[in-house]
């Protein structure tokens, strides 16, 4: 259903402030995984958006209010780049537009997965990350892990470059607790971006809790993307509560999704990524949607 609240006139500010480091940003932002293309996302063979509406959604996410972009070298299609799309809509930045990548995984030029970069590869990424963006240093770089080994090395790298400059600072990516307890033995960790959503796992929120205790920012992955969420696309939403909190607030699922994530704590950021301008305005929207106790009773009672 359409929402009434989506009219393009509610700002980002609506969803509160989260200061990551010595940066204050709402709570609602914006990913850039999806801009580059139509349909799933970080595919080799995925069909490119027009250019011109990709840059159309970055100023109009900033024009309402977005001060929180989510960004990665790897986020390509064929014909486009996420941070090239950035760096051509937004540049040169606004003092307070915060940029967060992440490095770590690498693509070749066809689009297919390379291995997770060593700690001397690990600075071309985050070199490769300014060039592409325009700046001379990067607001937020996390590192993102598959599995469960060691992070030491390579978080100490991404250190050595705090240190030298090239970042203000770090967080974590696709993580486990005692990675995070790791980081924190080298540097101030920042923020964490963990899937999260509807349906979460024990784990999953736990390391929400713990990053609320350590007043370490939140911000899950795919949180509307719901059961479809490894896929990369959105759930059919067949949750009757779900559907039900929804028309009680004249709001689509997705919205409620985004508010439910939002009411996970103070600490908690969401980044949806959209190429629509309305979806856009919808999601950005959904920053202003309070819940009841008894629809985030509900709503915590689902699972996917």
């Amino acid at each position: 259903m359409t929402s009434h609240i989506t009219s393009g006139t509610i700002s980002a500010a609506a969803s509160g402030t989260w200061t990551l480091g010595d940066l204050s940003v709402n709570r609602l932002g914006f990913g850039t995984m999806r801009l580059p293309q139509y349909g799933e996302a970080l595919v080799p063979d995925a069909v490119p958006r027009e250019r011109d509406q990709a840059i159309r959604v970055l100023r109009r996410a900033v024009e309402l209010g977005v001060n929180h972009i989510d960004t990665a070298a790897f986020y390509f299609s064929p014909l486009r780049s996420a941070n090239e799309l950035v760096n051509r809509a937004l540049h040169p930045y606004s003092n307070d537009l915060v940029v967060v990548t992440k490095v770590g995984p690498g693509r070749d030029t066809s689009g297919q997965w390379l291995p997770h970069a060593t700690p001397r590869q690990l600075r071309g990424q985050v070199e490769e990350n300014l060039r592409q963006l325009g700046r001379d240093h990067m607001d937020v770089v996390n590192l993102r892990i598959v599995g469960t080994d060691s992070i030491a090395e390579r978080f100490g790298a991404l250190a050595e470059l705090r240190d030298a400059g090239l970042i203000r600072h770090l967080g974590l990516s696709n993580i486990h607790e005692h990675q995070l307890a790791e980081a924190q033995a080298i540097a101030p960790v920042v923020c964490v971006q963990n899937m999260h959503g509807i349906g979460a796992t024990p784990d999953q929120k736990r390391l929400l809790r713990v990053c609320g205790e350590q007043g370490i920012a939140f911000v899950p992955f795919y949180s509307i993307a719901g059961s479809g969420r490894t896929a990369g696309v959105t759930t059919t939403d067949q949750h009757g509560t779900l559907h039900a909190v929804a028309r009680a607030h004249g709001a689509s699922a997705a919205q409620i999704r985004l508010a439910w994530t939002l009411h996970q704590g103070p600490h908690v950021l969401a980044i949806p990524g959209t190429g629509d301008v309305d979806h856009l305005a919808q999601n950005v929207a959904a920053g202003s949607i309070l819940l009841s106790e008894s629809e985030l009773a509900d709503l915590n009672s689902l699972s996917e």
